[in-house]
């Protein structure tokens, strides 16, 4: 029995072993399948005005290519688009390459809806290039990658066409409807018939400019925004270092405004991008453009506040003295206010100047505002995405301009006495008022008064008799000085 069971395996071994030989030698000899069209590619048009997209639901052309493979050829070819996608009004366009050659072959089309099917007047044959141009179709709306379908009849059997390689589709926004809408219009195109119209304000791409230039008028707007209020410090320190006692202080402070007031700040941008990687310095450039900016605004901002700190009146000093203020707080709280006060509209200016400036920044790579508006008109050809560019600056500026000139004409008022008057001095508690009429009015008093009125308001501070006194010999000093010129 066992003799026996031993050999009927023994049998069933060698009837396996002779079966999986026999699978594997007709799978060597079997002739491997291939698909009957080979797709090489599919592309489309770029149909974004203004840009190199291609957006769905608009017309625009696909080029399908395929190579018939050996030993077979094709009867027809239908193209098929997803949802959606439409080949109505299109016109197809067929071109059958054998080798550099090419052959008259002649296509029936028929469009309908998603698909279009192409019946050839000749079978397309082996080894045989197809290119199918459709002009007029459309993809998607909503895009996506969108890959073209379909089938072939091949040797007089249908079968199905691979996928082709996948097209990146824009979806259809509200923005380029509106362009879409404008393309429709006789008078934008009789408007964009003028040559000089059509180069520089073009309606279709200067509404498409907006949309791709904000980002960059972000930018633009950061990095001033950040830059100024470090501007800002530096020209106050700058301002004070300049009217220092020391010498040598003055001189530091002298150098640094007159050298980034002399030179033009298109060269200082190149001098720090380009001279600080040069001494192991790398800095990210929308940083570097802050630094840049603020550094160079600082030296205007500093002969600002110098000459608005100088522009105070010495009596105002003397007010804040006469009030037991100390040089420090006479100088924060007295003369900076003030200060703030007249420079504000020239500081103003000076923020206009600034943010226009950015555009300097383009020349070194920063993406900003003039750097989107450069590679836009690249693309397109046209000038318009700068005159966007410009509206983009007229948005911040015209609005500034307007208030510094509102400030300018309130300040005109109170420097004439056209102003509002302040108001007096509040009565202290338990202090009763005295009768001015019994208490002969001290024009010394009344004028060292004045001004601590137009520094402090209401404040009622302890004066000291000194300043009285000084006044006083000064005012009658006054008289003698002037018979003596007489």
């Amino acid at each position: 029995m066992k003799h026996t069971a031993k050999r009927q395996g023994r049998h069933v071994a060698r009837a396996l072993c002779a079966a999986l030989a026999a699978a594997l030698c007709l799978t060597v000899a079997a002739p491997a399948t291939a698909e009957a069209v080979t797709i090489n590619k599919a592309t489309a048009k770029p149909n974004e005005d203004g840009g190199s997209g291609v957006i769905g639901g608009i017309d625009t052309r696909l080029t399908w290519e395929a190579t018939v493979e050996e030993g077979e050829s094709v009867d027809a070819v239908t193209l098929t688009l997803p949802q959606d996608g439409s080949f109505d009004g299109s016109t197809p366009r067929v071109t059958v390459l054998e080798g550099l050659k090419r052959k008259d072959v002649q296509a029936d089309a028929k469009a309908d809806g998603t698909s279009l099917t192409l019946d050839f007047s000749e079978p397309v044959g082996a080894g045989d290039l197809l290119r199918v141009e459709v002009t007029n179709m459309r993809f998607p709306p909503e895009g996506g990658d969108v890959q073209v379908t379909g089938t072939a009849t091949v040797n007089g059997r249908e079968t199905d066409l691979a996928p082709s390689p996948a097209i990146a589709v824009i979806a259809n926004t509200p923005l380029q409807a509106l362009v879409n809408w404008l393309d429709e219009q006789p008078w934008v195109a009789a408007w964009n018939s003028n040559q000089f119209l059509g180069m520089f304000f073009k309606p279709q791409l200067l509404v498409t400019s907006f949309a791709s230039l904000f980002p960059g008028w972000l930018v633009c707007l950061a990095i001033v925004v950040v830059a100024y209020p470090f501007a800002i410090l530096l020209g106050l320190l700058f301002a004070f270092m300049k009217m220092a006692k020391h010498r040598v202080v003055r001189a530091v402070a002298v150098t640094y405004i007159n050298i980034l007031r002399g030179t033009p700040l298109f060269l200082q941008i190149y001098i720090m991008f380009f001279g600080l990687p040069m001494i192991g310095v790398n800095i990210d450039n929308n940083v570097l453009g802050v630094i840049v900016m603020a550094v160079n605004s600082s030296a205007y901002l500093a002969e600002i506040f110098r000459a608005g700190i100088e522009s105070i009146p010495k009596g105002q000093y003397e007010a804040a003295e006469s009030l037991g203020m100390n040089p420090r707080q006479t100088m924060v709280s007295v003369i900076l206010p003030q200060t703030v006060r007249r420079v504000l509209p020239t500081v103003t200016s000076d923020f206009i100047t600034g943010y226009k400036d950015t555009s300097l920044l383009s020349s070194v790579g920063v993406m900003e505002l003039m750097m989107f508006s450069k590679n836009l008109t690249t693309v397109t050809g046209n000038i318009t995405p700068y005159i966007a560019a410009a509206i983009y600056y007229l948005i911040v500026t015209l609005p500034l301009i307007r208030i510094v000139s509102k400030v300018e004409q309130h300040l005109a008022r109170s420097e004439s006495g056209q102003g509002p008057r302040p108001k007096g001095p509040a009565k202290a508690e338990g202090i009763e008022e005295r009768d001015a009429e019994t208490v002969d009015p001290d024009p010394v008093a009344e004028a060292v008064a004045e001004e601590s009125r137009k520094a402090f308001g209401a404040v009622r501070l302890k004066p000291r008799p000194s300043v009285f006194a000084a006044a006083r010999a000064r005012m009658a000093a006054a008289p003698r000085e002037e018979a003596q010129d007489a």
